[in-house]
């Protein structure tokens, strides 16, 4: 094989038509997701009231879903403008890698957030004792490190394939099933490799969250209802966004294993699932969190009466 025969970009060619459609839709949809997103970890790290372990998490998560989001759709937006859309071979791979990496660390970080709903209820007189600030740290670097070495595997494989061509990639972004499967060699490993990733993060982490709750089912069969409604309002809101989180990751796996599905439809199947998460996560702990909305509204009058002093010339 000759090196000039090899690809050095690839062709994203997604939907197909409706790109000015598109393009408002996904300009909207990151929108509300820096907004909402940023909105959260602004009123975390500048509210006193909201030193909880819980929004240490919930500020943490916030973040990785706006790098979560960034990786994928502003190279999207700029695609729907232009009748060719390509990313040059480095860049597709990189996109890749923090695409997944990103992915995971939000699951990783659902599961220690699982594990603070379980010593909050279960263990409620340690549960300051127990998750210290030295812990939360060390919770949060756990995370971030078990989603940044999970998909290395899968990916600097990917990254050794040799690609001869056609280069265009049928998908939205550079998605790892998508690419491996443009080269032009067996890609048996790859997959059984990405598969393994994929059950680790997906599974791995659904069984430590669900261990949580089981164990936080046991100890609400104890409780009186005044208790067991105390600690529903303190699972709801994350509870939700796991159940979001994981029947759509289903779902994108069963479109990928299932030869009958519509190529456009599994298209739109993930698409949605990258950005439905992350552009709920606000809205979910906003509507179900008293003290968030709270903290939402006091910045919004401590922003409106900076501004109010500063029109007001002073007299003195």
């Amino acid at each position: 094989m000759n090196d000039t025969t090899l690809v050095t970009f690839f062709i994203i060619e997604g939907l197909r038509d409706k790109y000015m459609l598109l393009f408002a839709v996904f300009l909207t949809v990151y929108i509300l997701v820096l907004g909402g997103n940023s909105l959260i970890i602004y009123v975390v790290r500048t509210d006193s009231r909201l030193n909880s372990p819980m929004y240490f998490f919930l500020h943490n998560l916030s973040f990785s879903d706006m790098v979560y989001t960034s990786v994928t759709i502003p190279n999207m937006l700029s695609g729907f403008l232009t009748d060719v859309k390509t990313i040059s071979k480095t860049g597709c791979f990189v996109q890749m890698y923090f695409f997944l990496s990103m992915a995971v660390t939000g699951r990783a970080l659902l599961t220690a957030m699982a594990f603070d709903r379980y010593l909050a209820i279960c263990n409620p007189l340690r549960y300051g004792s127990i998750l210290t600030p030295q812990v939360r740290i060390v919770l949060i670097f756990s995370a971030w490190t078990f989603g940044w070495l999970v998909p290395l595997p899968a990916v600097s494989m990917a990254i050794q394939l040799p690609f001869c061509g056609p280069n265009r990639v049928n998908h939205i972004f550079c998605d790892h099933s998508s690419v491996v499967r443009l080269a032009c060699t067996d890609t048996r490993i790859n997959s059984v490799v990405s598969l393994t990733s994929a059950l680790i993060a997906i599974i791995g982490t659904f069984l430590l969250i669900l261990a949580s709750y089981i164990s936080i089912g046991k100890a609400i069969v104890g409780m009186g209802t005044a208790e067991r409604l105390r600690a529903f309002a303190t699972c709801a809101s994350h509870l939700i966004v796991v159940c979001i989180s994981y029947v759509s990751a289903s779902c994108v796996y069963i479109s990928y294993r299932v030869a009958t599905f519509d190529p456009d439809v599994r298209l739109i199947v993930a698409v949605l699932y990258s950005v439905l998460t992350p552009v709920l996560n606000p809205i979910i702990y906003s509507l179900r969190n008293k003290e968030l909305r709270d903290a939402v509204k006091r910045a919004f009058c401590r922003c409106g009466t900076g501004r109010m002093r500063k029109t007001i010339p002073s007299i003195f």
